[in-house]
């Protein structure tokens, strides 16, 4: 029998495949398709304090080897989120989940991790600040290190509960935004978010998106996500929750060599609702395939 259990920021997971936040919605709309207990965890839909409508639409545009959103964090609010969303988590899902938490200043990030710190089953944070579809706020705390430390600090001050920043790939160094998340406090950096992106329609002449832009996820982005944890995992010593074009068990063994101690499915879900369930029940083939007996052993191999 091969182990594919991981521990992540001293959580145990019966395997390191994570839904990957706003790609699941909060988890139980996929429990109608199958047991999502076969997951070693989901990232929620990214919530903030008060409700978001979002982005005008068209929000999706399709590309090569990926696809355009600029949902722009629609969610009903962290109180709703706490009434009614996690309840039907709950009925239905019995691991840890992974609270995916945005904000437009470092009160919302505060107040939004205070009132979810009280839901036993948030094993972990997952502090967005990387949101690319936003504006005054998402990318722009995630762009400059002072920025995204202050978010980190702000957050631990409200919650003993691992926080993991999400970071952004959209800066020329992902190891500086790293490493000032961890020494303001971080116990794990989770990336990559989406690549800001655009499409044009031909016929009108004009952006796809009424956003004009947009996060690009897919496929093609992988070779990118997979450099940038290689780099952070060198520099850090803090664990790295891996994503970015996920589509297979073998893509996510390289994400785990490259340094990832869990791994996130994202566009996959969207294309294929089955597909974090197939990775996870193909772990085990391809890890004999490969002579792997456990999973935990092989973070970081590569290097």
């Amino acid at each position: 029998m091969v182990k594919t259990n991981v521990c992540l920021c001293g959580v145990e997971m019966k395997n390191p495949i994570v839904p990957a936040s706003g790609t699941f919605g909060f988890g139980y709309e996929f429990a109608e398709l199958y047991d999502i207990n076969v997951l070693g965890s989901l990232s929620f839909k990214g919530t903030t304090l008060e409700p978001r409508f979002g982005n005008p639409t068209p929000r999706i545009a399709e590309c090569s080897e990926g696809l355009l959103n600029a949902v722009g964090l629609q969610n009903p609010g962290v109180d709703r989120v706490l009434s009614e969303e996690l309840p039907k988590l709950k009925a239905c899902f019995q691991g840890p989940i992974m609270a995916n938490v945005s904000g437009f200043s470092l009160d919302e990030y505060r107040e939004t991790v205070k009132k979810l710190d009280a839901e036993k089953q948030i094993a972990w944070f997952e502090v967005n600040v990387s949101c690319p579809n936003v504006h005054g706020g998402g990318m722009s705390f995630g762009t400059d290190p002072k920025a995204a430390a202050s978010v980190t600090a702000e957050v631990k001050k409200v919650t003993d509960k691992p926080i993991i920043m999400k970071l952004t790939p959209n800066v020329t160094d992902i190891v500086s935004i790293a490493k000032a998340c961890e020494e303001a406090g971080a116990d794990g950096i989770s990336l990559i978010n989406t690549l800001l992106g655009m499409r044009i329609d031909l016929k009108k002449k004009k952006p796809i998106l009424a956003n004009k832009m947009g996060g690009f996820s897919g496929p093609a982005i992988m070779p990118v996500a997979l450099r940038m944890i290689y780099q952070v995992y060198d520099a850090v010593k803090i664990p790295i929750v891996g994503m970015g074009g996920v589509s297979s068990a073998e893509d996510v063994i390289e994400m785990m060599l490259a340094g990832a101690t869990a791994v996130e499915v994202g566009a996959a879900n969207l294309r294929d609702p089955f597909a974090a369930k197939k990775i996870a029940e193909d772990l085990p083939r391809v890890m004999k395939k490969y002579g792997i007996e456990d999973l935990g052993s092989i973070i970081g191999g590569a290097h």
